[in-house]
């Protein structure tokens, strides 16, 4: 089925046709049944010229030379016939036999009066009209198909490097996650093991065995963290399990109290909003004020974005603890329609952290946040407060960027890289504002390389159209050349002046009279005979065309000579109808 669009075009190219069919028809001087017939003959084959290329090249190409109106559509199939006849031998034998056939057809109609000149300017007049055209369309549709290709090739290779760096990528974060895991976790494991050891010393008093406690249950939930990143670095693949990180493992502590210090894996703690209340009720443990405060409906959110209230609330207690310590903190989950909000916010300093001497920070907590929420389609904002304290706040969507809340990849089950299926826009990751990557056009390609691709294109296009177009005019211009001479050659067969048919005298010779006069063998003086005055009986005429204009642009002057027994007994001037 058509495309109404197409429906539309097709539909008013039929009706132009059609009505430059009836008044070609109409000026030549065509009945109203022929005007008609033409010009519903014309709206019928326009639209088939698309299902029917070759067909309606042959029938417009050689009915055109019968009927003057069906012209414009032969150069209209001749055009569509060079894009859509399939094959270059088709095309060929389509082209070849509709332009044999044309010229064989001019030729006929020409006789008995067949001339050299003639032919010759009907050949290049139809190369100009059927070849040309023909050509023109071949080309168009050969170009066309060749940037289709082009852009199809050069997504091909766009596939393949993407995957290629992502598997480059892939083994790069497998690289740095068994490193952080060889490093960090055996480190992480020996903290835990020495704490594990002083927590039972019995020369440690309450308060100190508690802070031992307190380092013994950091390092191992350090130790659970890291397993989790060093899971996401290596992107799917298994992550180690929990005798990895054993510290009884990395100690070479077989059991005893040592070992049941670092096997508390079975409690993992939690790394959403659930576990904010540790991260408070740890804040308060340490002797901070910390309140919680939480409104409207609660509502599940993503893995990633859950994971990221609670690193935003565990960074906001962080900084209070080295920036304001001894300030009361509150921490707010407020649960709008659309999104979470996280808030941790702290009063002012009671005093300068550690006694004036300045806090090490890295300054990388806030901007990870920001990157994390980014990602997710959240947002972070961190400042001052107007009492002189410090405001921690981020907003993070009840559902991820691709519209659902897809949960992390089973441990051992790798995660494909591209869909195969998937369109290759889909498989470009996702921008900051929700949409493809700013150097990636929506074909799919580099910014570069389209911007590239277009100069070429473009510019190739010109001068291979101008090129075209200086072929066809020099065509022309040769056609036009020659058809000069032929007519000045054939004009001067069979036309003259109006002073010479005045210096002929009725009573002349004949042969006086013939002397003076063309032969008259010329495609010009062909239908003179139609609407001309009877001849004398017995006399044969010689009919030229008369160099002066007639009475009307469709009448042409003729001057008839009428010779019998070896003289001129008549001579008339009279006019034609074209």
């Amino acid at each position: 089925m058509w495309p109404p669009r197409r429906i539309a075009g097709e539909s008013l190219l039929s009706v132009v046709l059609a009505l430059l069919a009836a008044g070609s028809g109409a000026l030549t001087g065509g009945g109203t049944l022929q005007i008609v017939g033409i010009a519903l003959a014309t709206g019928v084959l326009s639209p088939l010229r698309r299902v029917l290329p070759a067909t309606v090249l042959l029938v417009s190409v050689v009915g055109s030379d019968v009927f003057e109106g069906l012209a414009p559509l032969a150069l209209v199939a001749a055009w569509s016939a060079g894009r859509r006849i399939a094959g270059a031998g088709r095309a060929t034998v389509a082209f070849g036999l509709a332009y044999v056939l044309s010229l064989t057809a001019t030729i006929l109609q020409a006789l008995p009066q067949f001339s050299v000149p003639l032919s010759v300017f009907a050949a290049l007049w139809l190369l100009g009209t059927v070849i040309v055209p023909g050509l023109a369309g071949r080309y168009w549709v050969q170009r066309r198909t060749l940037l289709n290709t082009l852009r199809e090739y050069n997504a091909q290779l766009l596939r393949e490097r993407a995957m290629i760096a992502g598997q480059a990528r892939l083994r790069e974060r497998q690289r740095i996650a068994q490193d952080m895991h060889d490093s960090l976790g055996h480190q992480l494991a020996l903290i835990s093991v020495h704490t594990g050891a002083l927590e039972v010393d019995r020369e440690l008093t309450g308060r100190q065995r508690e802070a031992v406690g307190v380092l013994r249950e950091a390092s191992v939930a350090a130790m659970h963290e890291l397993r989790e990143v060093v899971g996401l670095l290596r992107d799917g693949t298994q992550a180690p399990g929990p005798e990895a990180f054993s510290p009884a493992t990395a100690a070479g502590v077989p059991g005893g109290p040592v070992a049941a210090a670092g096997t508390e894996d079975a409690a993992v703690p939690s790394r959403g909003v659930a576990g904010i209340e540790d991260l408070v009720a740890a804040s308060r443990g340490a002797g901070t004020a910390v309140e919680l405060r939480r409104s409207g409906e609660p509502r599940p959110l993503p893995p990633t974005a859950d994971h990221a209230a609670y690193r935003i609330a565990q960074e906001g207690l962080t900084n209070a603890h080295k920036h304001s310590r001894g300030a009361s903190i509150t921490i707010e989950l407020r649960y709008e329609p659309d999104s979470l909000v996280v808030e941790v916010a702290n009063g002012p300093a009671p005093a300068p952290a550690d006694g004036g001497r300045s806090v090490v920070s890295g300054g990388q907590g806030l901007t990870g946040l920001g990157e994390r929420t980014r990602l997710i389609g959240g947002m972070v904002h961190a400042g001052p407060t107007a009492d002189g304290g410090f405001r921690l706040a981020g907003v993070l969507p009840y559902t991820s960027p691709e519209g659902g809340a897809p949960g992390p990849a089973p441990w051992g089950e790798a995660t494909p890289f591209v869909d195969p299926t998937g369109d290759f826009r889909r498989q470009i990751p996702a921008g900051p504002l929700g949409e493809g990557d700013p150097v990636i056009y929506g074909s799919g390609l580099p910014k570069e390389l389209a911007r590239a691709m277009s100069r070429n294109n473009r510019s190739s296009g010109i001068a291979i159209g101008c090129g075209v177009a200086a072929l066809i005019a020099l065509l022309l211009v040769i056609a036009a050349v020659v058809g000069l001479f032929v007519f000045v050659g054939e004009a001067d067969k069979g036309m003259i002046e109006p002073r010479k048919y005045d210096e002929v005298k009725v009573g002349q010779s004949e042969a006086e009279v013939r002397k003076r006069l063309p032969d008259g063998s010329s495609f010009l003086t062909e239908g003179l005979e139609k609407g001309a005055p009877p001849v004398p009986q017995g006399a044969e005429c010689l009919s030229l065309n008369s160099t002066a204009t007639g009475s009307s642009w469709d009448r042409e002057p003729v001057f008839r000579f009428c010779f019998k027994g070896g003289k001129l007994i008549e001579k008339k001037s009279f006019e034609v109808r074209t």
